[in-house]
């Protein structure tokens, strides 16, 4: 029996990501070790300036951070085939551990502002598709145009100088409050600003993509057809407009994810939040390899499912769209 076209797509994709983030991760590897910076000074921090040559050689040797790029690519993955990420350097701690406890706050944060933006922009483009022109069209596009324009970190800083410090109506930073314990309502409190944030700085391009795929929907013969038989309003924008006009914006949700990523790091930096932005720089800056490459993969990983899930979606609703993989 022959698999769904939805399942062929995932299984084909998944075949692709298999060698591509293999060649992500050594690609990594090569690129950091081009880097200015000396890895050893996240080991030895202010004592590095004071260390002899010879001390700084005997230390490369026992941290092996003068060990070839290739050679410590090829450790990582032996370590990744046994399910060890590593250790990382500039948390003191393993990578697993540093993901476990770090990761589900990027998770949280812009799954659910993804979550929203993606159902802001689908209703209000729709709504602005359908009344071209109108009030809410002009206001939705216009506003959409203006916060394009504008970077997460001005929109983080705009939200923490007026709402945490004029109005003192939300906290400024973290996930909880000095000296207290994490607990579930603690931090989604403290998540309200940073999800806005990022929420906002999501919508534009959706937004914009959705109204642009339900104006072509209308202005198509099935449509007006739909409209000569009698049908109008939200009855012709559930049957006739919205399974057409959903496509296109599927499919940039797959592509916009790396935007996602780099927009998580802006904004959890500047709430700081706990999630994996610190980290990252720390990382990159000190070459902690075990760390930079988890990271690195991971990214890849959400990409690549990002791209094949928006896809296959786009295939299993509408039978007559054929995806190459």
């Amino acid at each position: 029996m022959r698999s769904s076209p939805p399942l062929r797509l995932l299984g084909i994709r998944v075949a692709v990501a298999v060698p591509l983030t293999v060649a992500i991760s050594a690609a990594m590897f090569w690129v950091a070790s081009l880097s200015p910076f000396d890895p050893l000074a996240a080991y030895l921090g202010s004592n590095y300036q004071f260390a002899t040559e010879s001390q700084r050689t005997a230390m490369r040797a026992a941290y092996e951070t003068d060990m070839p790029w290739w050679r410590a690519w090829w450790q990582w993955m032996g370590g990744l085939a046994h399910g060890d990420l590593g250790w990382s350097s500039t948390q003191s701690q393993p990578v697993a551990t540093v993901l476990a406890e770090r990761m589900p706050f990027t998770l949280l944060l812009s799954g659910a502002a993804l979550l929203t933006a993606a159902v802001v922009a689908i209703l209000v483009g729709a709504v602005a598709g359908m009344r071209t022109g109108g009030v809410v069209d002009r206001l939705c596009t216009g506003g959409a145009v203006v916060f394009a324009a504008v970077p997460p970190f001005v929109v983080s800083l705009g939200l923490v100088l007026v709402v945490a410090v004029g109005l003192r109506w939300l906290p400024a930073s973290g996930a909880v409050a000095p000296g207290a314990d994490y607990t579930v309502a603690g931090v989604l409190w403290h998540a309200v600003l940073p999800w806005i944030a990022l929420t906002i700085s999501q919508i534009p391009w959706l937004l914009l993509t959705t109204r642009a795929a339900v104006v072509a929907s209308t202005q198509s013969d099935a449509v007006r057809g739909a409209r000569a038989r009698g049908v109008h309003g939200g009855a012709l924008l559930r049957g006739h407009v919205a399974p057409v006009s959903v496509l296109p914006t599927l499919a940039l949700l797959g592509t916009r994810l790396p935007e996602l990523i780099a927009g998580a790091a802006i904004v959890e930096t500047v709430f700081g939040w706990p999630g994996m932005a610190a980290v990252l720089v720390e990382s990159a800056a000190a070459l902690d390899f075990p760390l930079l490459a988890a990271l690195t993969v991971g990214a890849a990983l959400a990409v690549l499912a990002g791209s094949a899930l928006s896809d296959a979606a786009a295939v299993a609703i509408d039978p007559r769209v054929r995806v190459a993989a």
